[in-house]
């Protein structure tokens, strides 16, 4: 080896080793868009605590929750893209450029860096409803135009979205009938006061084996492993159905490749963790790995899918 071969070796072996030292040099500022209790909340403090041990620096969960997540992406979206300010977002980041006017665009001023975790909703329902099955719920909902109620979440939740796209893919018509979070939709549930109710898997399955609400279906493309006996709709009479609620990690752009490749592969070595998994699994959740592009093929693809549902049921922002 020449000594200018040589020189060169040991100068990218240099710079490697300083590289791996550079990032992350102090605490990592994770802003999670949403209240603290919530599925996106249970999910980081489930996951950054130990991706921060395998990057030898605290990760620090920081709620900003408002107008549906847009709050605090744009918070990270106007950060300084060196890795230490990132955004732990929910599904809400693909449906709210169909909704309303943002202060930032997914795709231009965000960089994506890991998919998280992906859950199936459940189509739950009252006793009271005669239903069992999503073709029996379809048959009802087209004999009663307009007299079938569903809650929602809020309005451009994962709930509110599954039943927009239930409604356009059937053609039938129900009345949406938003609420402030999952709690208050289950109280009414409960008491009969609204019919059904495209609830997460997690917090919609307890209510199911304790015989107080019917399972009709699940939004996945395939049967979920916390609940085998509940079909998908997609198998029950509506091909190509399929909605999830679903976590990713986004930087903001102009970050560097290396940082987030970096970030990649310490998320996904946690996410493969048997611990990791099996409470995720806990929550109905699958903890899903992905790399950068692939992240952003789905971005692109969940984003073209609620703007075509968008502009066929034709609701708008409030």
């Amino acid at each position: 080896m020449s000594v200018l071969a040589a020189l060169l070796v040991g100068l990218n072996a240099f710079f490697a080793a300083t590289w791996t030292h550079a990032y992350p040099t102090r605490p990592i500022r994770m802003v999670v868009p949403y209240p603290p209790g919530g599925a996106a909340d249970n999910t980081a403090r489930i996951l950054w605590p130990r991706v921060g041990e395998a990057l030898a620096q605290q990760i620090v969960i920081d709620n900003r929750g408002g107008a549906s997540g847009i709050i605090g992406a744009d918070i990270v979206a106007k950060s300084t893209p060196d890795g230490h300010t990132l955004l732990h977002d929910a599904s809400a980041f693909a449906v709210n450029p169909a909704l309303r006017k943002l202060p930032y665009h997914p795709l231009r001023d965000f960089a994506p860096v890991a998919m998280l975790m992906r859950t199936p909703n459940m189509i739950v329902v009252h006793p009271s409803l005669p239903v069992t099955t999503t073709r029996e719920l379809i048959d009802l909902a087209k004999a009663r135009p307009g007299r079938v109620t569903y809650a929602s979440s809020g309005f451009g939740s994962a709930p509110h979205m599954a039943g927009e796209l239930f409604q356009s893919m059937t053609k039938v018509s129900m009345v949406h009938v938003p609420y402030k979070g999952g709690g208050p939709v289950y109280a009414d549930l409960l008491g009969g006061q609204v019919q059904l109710f495209f609830g997460s898997i997690a917090s919609a399955l307890p209510h199911v084996q304790a015989g107080k609400l019917r399972g009709v279906a699940l939004t996945s493309s395939k049967r979920s492993r916390s609940a085998p006996q509940i079909p998908t709709i997609a198998e029950s009479g509506v091909p190509g159905f399929e909605i999830y609620e679903w976590n990713a990690l986004y930087a903001p752009a102009g970050t560097a490749p290396a940082i987030i490749a970096q970030l990649n592969a310490a998320t996904n070595t946690v996410l493969a963790m048997p611990d990791v998994r099996q409470r995720f699994f806990q929550l109905g959740a699958e903890a899903t790995a992905m790399s950068p592009a692939d992240v952003g093929s789905y971005l692109r693809g969940e984003m073209a899918k609620w703007a075509k549902t968008v502009k066929e049921t034709g609701i708008k922002a409030r």
